[in-house]
């Protein structure tokens, strides 16, 4: 059943279909403004993208940081989730690089997002938790299958692998191939000390 996204410790409630597609609906367009804006863009760039009015953004989202929170979940949930079709498409180092460079995507048009998550408001509290509850478990399954392969080593953490790639991934407006080159050259250190598997 489909529920609004609430604040931490706040009760869910069950959303009607079409109420449901306006938030879609924001959130996609949301998420587009964002990356090309950054999170302080104004709520009407917002507003007309998504073909609604503000009444509407609003009674979904009563705060800004209610806005960036759910687009923050939706587009972690995204990252999160190509990570199956990736497994099931490609061979497993391949399906690891792939999700790599899905996830400095996601890293690179997160303008702002750093600040916001600094900026001390309580509706983006639970937010890192949920990256590591959902980035974490995915990355790691993808380095234990790439691992059995004995084409990369079995002892990286994948909450270190998150961090420096993260550290590494350029806003994607300044990043003029710099960020996949980086990439390239840490999917490559994955494979010193493994022992390949015969």
């Amino acid at each position: 059943m489909n529920e609004q996204p609430k604040g931490e410790g706040q009760p869910r409630r069950r959303v009607r279909a079409d109420a449901q597609r306006s938030i879609d609906t924001l959130l996609a367009a949301a998420a587009e403004v964002f990356a090309s804006s950054g999170v302080d863009a104004p709520v009407r760039e917002i507003t007309a993208r998504a073909g609604v009015g503000a009444g509407t953004l609003y009674r979904h989202f009563p705060q800004r940081a209610d806005l960036i929170a759910a687009v923050f979940r939706r587009e972690v949930d995204a990252c999160a989730d190509a990570a199956a079709s990736l497994a099931a498409e490609h061979e497993p180092v391949d399906a690891l690089a792939g999700w790599l460079r899905r996830f400095t995507g996601f890293i690179s048009t997160k303008r702002g997002l750093s600040a916001a998550l600094h900026s001390g408001d309580p509706a983006y509290d639970s937010l890192p938790a949920y990256f590591d509850e959902r980035f974490v478990p995915v990355l790691g399954g993808l380095l234990d299958t790439a691992a059995r392969t004995g084409r990369i080593r079995a002892d990286i953490d994948p909450k270190d692998l998150l961090r420096a790639v993260a550290n590494v991934t350029l806003p994607a407006q300044d990043d003029d191939g710099h960020t996949e080159r980086v990439l390239a050259l840490l999917v490559d250190g994955l494979r010193y000390g493994a022992s390949r598997a015969s």
